[in-house]
Formats: structure tokens, sequence, C-alpha cells
């Protein structure tokens, strides 16, 4: 007995060790588990041994004939059935062995992909932003996508820019006639007139290029493209409205790659007229869904300029698209912000973009800046939008934030060297970088997640009370006056704070955070040396203003002296953060500079989303709607609030600020004068500030603290006193008519007795007009008879196109409600700012000639 036991392991072990071929076609396969030998039940269920499982002890790869195996009626498999028979038994388990494929997750090449999927453009392998061969990690990710079927098929997006060529051979197959219109010549058709109105059909080429033997491809590449031509010339705010609404029942996104000059001097932004109609797109393009909005973060890193003081680009109904090279770096030009939401693949070191140009045929091989960034994450959502028709306008930028791949983020690197590793670590435990944002779009990552994303609950917000630091005041015509001190001769640092309560929380049923904004009045006799920041009650810090050197005061050619009155910061760098407690601003010149400022006051918006799960996003009829274009005054005019919501003073600290560097001299700053509007003030649902009252400097304020509370207090007995006025005129009217009573019933008396019987006398009817009542501000734009005719005013349709075809512009148009005919928008960056051509390879820019072409289109625009 021990001598055949010997002899059936030594037979086991042979077979073991030389592994036996497998042969599928004749036999069926399975695992047999357990602990003891396998002959007896190797017999019992009809198998042979075949050989152990590798290393695994107790597993036994065994096998049968599929003639001998056949299925009993049943349908089971017979030795399965033979296997259930013996329970219980010491084996463990008999798992059929079915062959399967494994793929490779070799990185796929151009040659792969085009044999795959049929591509025969010729530039297509030059294309590394689709496929990277070099850094195969840094590309957009998309090929995978393509193979799954998702192409962008029912999905139009729109180039807001200066045309497009819709003859080309690579674009007309997807061009959308219906929803393109050119406002520079106000011609249905946005054709590219100018000798360098390349840039539109470039950006498009890069999202929807044909798959047909012509140059490349794009990401969507059966998307639709739509066109706006507005950067040919000069443009009204209410043309430029209408172009940012144009189609936005049938266009889900609009790709702008354009500004404000980027030339570390402007601050701008969209005027009132502008920001209504993004507002209006965001209510209502896609049929509620929200219109998506991406633009290009800016090119003025070089020349120290950050994305903050770009309106369009710090707009939290936008999303801000930097830049990143072939090998994952920062490109020099790539603007950094606490606004900057996300990176995409674009120009640097030794690469561009090759896209679409214009010309029946043409293409090229020297597209880029930010301007090429942000039609990649437009083709990214195309892809997306096809996947997931219903995602809104903020489901893009949940998705946006959760699926971005930080690049060159090292935990361990607590002392980083650059802006390419200069990551922190926000609530939500997401890297963030002012450079890269949360990092960069990866296709395939976004487009799987949105396949399993929960949309999210309508949007909420919360605007706190202004605080009014030092009796500040600021007239319409931008005039200051008071303020706490800062900066210069070692005055140091101005910090206030504000307090998120519960309460506040409850009312605007609030729930996740997403964007903050903070609007600020800062006096300063030269702009780019002041230093702002915000610190949430988690002690997550944002830098808004300085985020271009880490001493703060990036902007070395800002001489600007009109400071900031009312300008609007935004971050979503505390995105998915608790905004609970006390939230800090701290103000300050870190320059060695002989200018000074003042800090006049500040508050703060909360975006995010509602706990009121009963209405969906898309179907919200509670949407945000932009305010009246009040005065930009300081304080603002805000609404009464309940006498227990009432906030106390501030709190203000002075803290010493040393000194470290010299700002260098630069050239005179070119003045554009567009007010700022933006959200305007007022009070909104779920509102309350409050803030602790204490000042560790007295004689920062003008005011003195017995005249603070005196203001408070009667400001509280408002209500008081405006009852005992109303009870006061009462009485008054009261005494009136009964003594005009009496003595109308005595001459009446006095009448009578003089006449004869007979005579009969017509007294005049007294008729009394009932005072009309005025209306009271509403909080929550209900029941307004103004607001109905501003809403019935709002829906009123666009002039027809044939109407619009007969408009022309005034010769003197420069730019309506108060744009000069100087201002200039612009895309890539300038070969003034840029490094030597040997570092920046064929990333070269040039500046639009200023010129009347004959097609009437002026080029007083800046793009490339």
């Amino acid at each position: 007995m021990l001598l055949s036991t010997f002899v059936v392991l030594l037979s086991i072990a042979g077979s073991v060790s030389a592994t036996a071929r497998r042969s599928y076609d004749t036999h069926n396969y399975y695992v047999l588990e357990l602990d003891t030998q396998p002959e007896y039940y190797a017999s019992l269920l009809g198998v042979e041994i075949v050989e152990q499982v590798g290393e695994l002890e107790g597993f036994w790869l065994v096998r049968g004939e599929k003639n001998l195996t056949k299925r009993e009626e049943g349908g089971e498999d017979a030795i399965l059935a033979r296997f259930h028979a013996t329970k219980p038994s010491p084996m463990k388990s008999l798992i059929p062995q079915i062959p399967r494929k494994r793929v490779k997750r070799a990185l796929p090449t151009t040659s792969d992909v085009a044999a795959k999927l049929g591509i025969q453009d010729p530039l297509f392998p030059d294309q590394w932003h689709l496929i990277n061969p070099d850094a195969p990690e840094h590309m957009m990710n998309v090929s995978g996508l393509w193979e799954e079927g998702y192409t962008g098929v029912g999905v139009t997006s729109s180039l807001i820019d200066d045309g497009l060529d819709y003859t080309s051979e690579d674009l007309a197959e997807n061009f959308d006639a219906a929803n393109s219109y050119d406002y520079n010549d106000h011609e249905s058709l946005p054709t590219p007139k100018l000798a360098d109105d390349t840039h539109g059909t470039r950006c498009a080429g890069q999202i929807a290029a044909v798959k047909n033997g012509v140059c490349g491809l794009g990401i969507a590449y059966h998307s639709r493209v739509a066109a706006v031509r507005i950067l040919s010339g000069a443009i009204t705010d209410a043309d430029e409205a209408a172009a940012l609404n144009q189609g936005y029942d049938e266009v889900s996104i609009y790709s702008c790659s354009w500004g404000p000059t980027d030339d570390g001097r402007t601050m701008d932004g969209p005027d009132y007229i502008i920001t209504k109609s993004i507002v209006n797109g965001i209510n209502r393009g896609r049929q509620g869904k929200g219109s998506v909005f991406v633009f290009a973060s800016g090119n003025g890193k070089g020349s120290g300029d950050e994305c903050n003081y770009d309106g369009y680009t710090n707009s939290i109904w936008s999303v801000t698209v930097g830049a990143v090279d072939s090998h994952g770096r920062s490109p020099w030009y790539s603007e950094a912000c606490a606004a900057n939401m996300v990176v995409a693949y674009s120009s640097g070191g030794d690469k561009s973009i090759v896209t679409t140009d214009k010309g029946k045929n043409k293409c090229t091989k020297s597209h880029g800046g930010t301007s090429a960034a942000a039609p990649n994450a437009v083709g990214v959502y195309a892809l997306a939008l096809q996947a997931r028709p219903d995602l809104t306008w903020r489901d893009i930028q949940h998705l946006t934030v959760r699926t971005a791949r930080p690049l060159n983020y090292d935990p361990s690197n607590t002392s980083p060297a650059s802006a390419d590793t200069d990551y922190e670590l926000t609530f939500a435990k997401r890297p963030f970088s002012y450079a890269f944002g949360y990092g960069a779009l990866d296709g395939y990552a976004f487009v799987h997640a949105a396949l399993d994303w929960k949309l999210v609950a309508r949007q909420t917000w919360m605007k706190t009370r202004t605080v009014v630091l030092g009796d500040g005041k600021m007239t319409k015509e931008k005039e200051f006056s008071g303020g706490i001190p800062f900066g210069g001769a070692g005055e140091g640092s101005v910090s206030s704070t504000l307090e998120v309560t519960e309460k506040m929380m409850r009312r605007a049923r609030f729930d996740g955070l997403e964007h903050i904004n903070v609007r600020v009045w800062i006096e300063h006799g030269r702009r780019g040396d002041v230093y702002v920041e915000v610190v949430s009650p988690n002690g997550i810090k944002s830098v808004l203003a300085g985020v271009s050197s880490k001493d703060g005061g990036g902007r070395k050619s800002d001489k600007d002296k009109n400071g900031f009155p009312g300008w609007l910061f935004m971050s979503v760098k505390h995105w998915d953060e608790n905004p609970l407690g006390i939230w800090t601003i701290t103000v300050s010149d870190p320059v060695n500079s002989e200018t000074t400022g003042k800090f006049l006051g500040w508050n703060m918006i909360f975006w995010g989303s509602s706990t009121d799960t009963s209405v969906s996003a898309a179907d919200d009829e509670h949407k945000y709607e932009l305010p009246p274009d009040d005065e930009n005054v300081f304080p603002p005019v805000e609404a009464e609030e309940d006498e227990e919501d009432i906030p106390l003073s501030p709190t203000t600290t002075l803290a010493t600020t040393t000194t470290t560097e010299e700002r260098p001299t630069g050239s005179t700053s070119r003045m554009y004068t567009k007010p700022t509007h933006f959200l305007s003030t007022g009070v909104v649902d779920g509102v309350e500030t409050t803030s602790t009252s204490s000042s560790t400097a007295a004689s920062s304020s003008d005011s003195s603290p017995s005249d603070s509370t005196l203001s408070k207090i009667f400001s509280s007995q408002k209500p008081i006193y405006a009852l005992l006025e109303f009870l006061f005129l009462v009485a008054v009217a009261i005494a009136l008519f009964v003594f005009f009573m009496r003595r109308r019933r005595q001459k009446r008396e006095d009448y009578e007795a003089l006449t004869r019987v007979g005579d009969n006398v017509a007294m005049g009817r007294i008729r009394r007009e009932g005072e009309r009542r005025g209306e009271m501000y509403d909080a929550f734009d209900e029941g307004s008879d103004e607001d109905e005719y501003e809403d019935a005013r709002d829906d009123q349709p666009m002039l027809p196109r044939s109407a619009r075809e007969g408009a022309s512009l005034p010769a003197s148009a420069g730019g309506g409600g108060g744009q000069s005919a100087q201002q200039r928008y612009r895309d890539e960056p300038l070969e003034s700012e840029s490094p030597s051509r040997a570092e920046q390879g064929d990333r070269g820019s040039h500046l639009r000639d200023e010129r009347t072409d004959d097609s009437g289109s002026s080029g007083s625009w800046e793009h490339t």
C-alpha cells in the first residue's frame, strides 16, 4: 500500500514539473480544491488528474473527455452533477475552466489605432496630443473611447472666435451653418476674411476634424461645430452677449480661446449685459441643463499675469483651462490662479499642436497656447455628452475636478522648487496647483466616470453682508476715502474676518461647496504690488492676487493707481469643503515700495449644491438671476435684514510685514476702464453674516467705537421709528379729516338756512385718490411687477438673422457699453513676451495689425 501511494505521488510530481499541454477541443478542464490526496476523488468524479495548479497547495487541474461529460437532461455538466451529488465531502470546490483572452496593456501606438479604426489622415501620427509615443502618459487619452464608439455623435460645439473655414475638406462635413453667425460683418456665415483669421479654424479642427484622409482628426470627429465670428474687429457688448447665446438650444459647448490683453497690466472682464447673457445660457441653454462655457486661462505668465485678473476666466460659469506641454510641464505662457480648474495639452518645448488650417485642404503644425488647450477640453466634453446627454453644466465641472490627473505631484515634497510641483492638499484631500488646477484632463477617465455619475442637486448660494473697514467709501466715480492703511513704510497687512453660521447654511439649504467669490474694495497706488489671500475655517488658503510670486506682488508691470474698485475674485480650491466657521482675508503689500494702500471692505459668495433633492438642477425654477446693474459704489446698497440678523462690527487686525525685494520698474500701463459689476450686491435667499467685534488697532479706523455703537443702535431701531412716523401721519390725517367734515357740515347748515323752499343746489363730490403703495425690495425676486416686466423683456427672441444682416455698425463702433475702441482681445503669447526663438520652437505668435479690410472687418482685436 505504501509503495503504491509513493508511486502515485511520484507520478504527480513528475507531471507538475512538466506542465501538460492543454487540449480544449477534446476535453473539459476543472480545478478541484481539496485538502487530501486527489486520486480517489478524481476517480469518483470520472476525471483524470493533470497537475497541481502552480504553487497552490490543495488545488488540482483535472479534465474529462467531452463526449463523456455531456450535459444531463437538466442542463448541468455531468461531472459537476457528480460533484454536487457527493456533498458533503472533503471536496471544497470544482471550478470549470473556460479559456479567456487577456489583452496586452501596452500603450496604443498610432499605427495600431489607425489600423483598428481605419484612420488614413496623413498627419495623425504627428498629433501627439492624441497618441504620444515619446511620453505615453501625457496625452488626452481618447483613443480607447473611439474604440468604444464615443466619437461625439449628436453633440454640437460652437467656436466663438475669428470665423471658421467651412470650405475646408477637414471641416465641411461637420459644419453647422444653422447655429453660426458673423457678428463683425453681420452676415449669416462666419467666413474668415482677414489674412490672419485662422485661429477659429484651427481650434475647430482640434474638436471635430473629420476622419477622411485630410490632415489629422479631431477628438470628437463625429461631432458638429458651429462658429460665431467676433474677434475680427470691434464689437459692442450687445453683439458679444448675443454671440454667447447663439443657438443655445442646440449648441452644447462654447469654446472661447480669447480674453482681455495678457500683458500683466490689464484687469478686465465682461460688463453687465455680457454677464447677463452668460447666466442666461447657464439657466436656459440646452433646455435648462446649461451651456458649457470653456475659457482658455490666458498666455500672460511671462508678463507676470494671473487669470484671476480676467473676469471671463475667474467666473464660476466657466471651466477655466490652462496648458501643459508634451512632457507634463507648465509652459512659459500659461497663467496660474486659484480659478484654474484643469489643464489640457498644448504647445511647449519643441512640440506644438497639429490641426486643420484655413484653406480647402490646408494643415498646420504650429498651433498652440492656452488657445489650443481649451478646444482639447471641449472635445473631451463632447465625447462625455454623447455618453451622458443629461449632464448639466455643473456636472461637467464636478467630473472635471474629480477625474483630473495631478501632474508631477509628490506628497513627500514639502518644499516645491517650481510651479510644476507646487501642490497643496485641499480639504477634500485633492492635490491642487495654481498652475495645473486639479491636474490634466483625462478623456477616458472623464467619460467613464460620467457613465455612472449621479446628477448633482440644484444650485444654491449664500451671499454675506459687506464688511466695511475704517468707514471706507467709494463713489460711483471710483474715488476712495477711509479704509485701513497697509503696505509701504512698514504699515503691515490688514486682516478681517466674517463667519458662516449654521443658520445661514439652513436658510440656504446649503450642502456641498463648489466655488467661492471674494469681492474687494482696495485703494492702492500700484495695483501689481497687492497681495490678497483668503483662509477658510479649515485652514485652506487661496491666494487671490500675487500667486505668480511666492512673496506676492507678482504683476511687476501693473502700475495702475485705481486699485480694486469692487473687483470679484474666484477660487475653486475649496471644492467639497465645509464652509462653516470663520473666514479670514489678508491684504498686504509685501513689495518694497513707496506706494501705500487702504483696505475698505469685502464680502463673499458661496456657491454649491442644495440639500433639496426634490427638484433636478435642469428643472429648477429658482435658478440664479443676475441682479440689476446697480452703481458700483461702496458700501454697496444692501437690503435691510431682520434685527437679529444685523452683523456686528468686523474683526480687523494689523500685522507688521517685512519687505524683501525691490519692485522693478516697468512701462506705463494702458488703462481700460470697463466697470466691474459682475454679480451685483444685494441679499439673496439664505444669507446671514456675523463677525466678532474687536479691534487690535483703534487708530486704524476713522470712526470711534462710540460712533460705531450709536450707528448700530439707530440702525437697529429703524423699524420702530418707521412705525411711530406712520402712526403720527395717520393721526394727523384723521384730525384733518374731522376738521374739514365739521367745516363742510357747518357751511351746509348755513346755506340751507338762507335758501328758499324748492331751490336745488348741487354739491360737488369730494373724491379721495388712494395713495399708491411702493414696492418693497424682494430678496427672492418674487411677485415684483418690475421683475415680471424684466423677465418678459428677457424672454423676447433675438431679431431674425435676416433683420440682423441688414444692420450695420456705426462708423464710431469701438465697443458699446463703455468698451473702448482700443480694447483688444488676445489668446496666444506675444513674441515680445516669449523666450528666445530657439527656446520656444514653433510657438511664435504675432499681433494682429490694426487695419480695415475690404470686407468691412476691422482688425482691432488681438489674437493669433
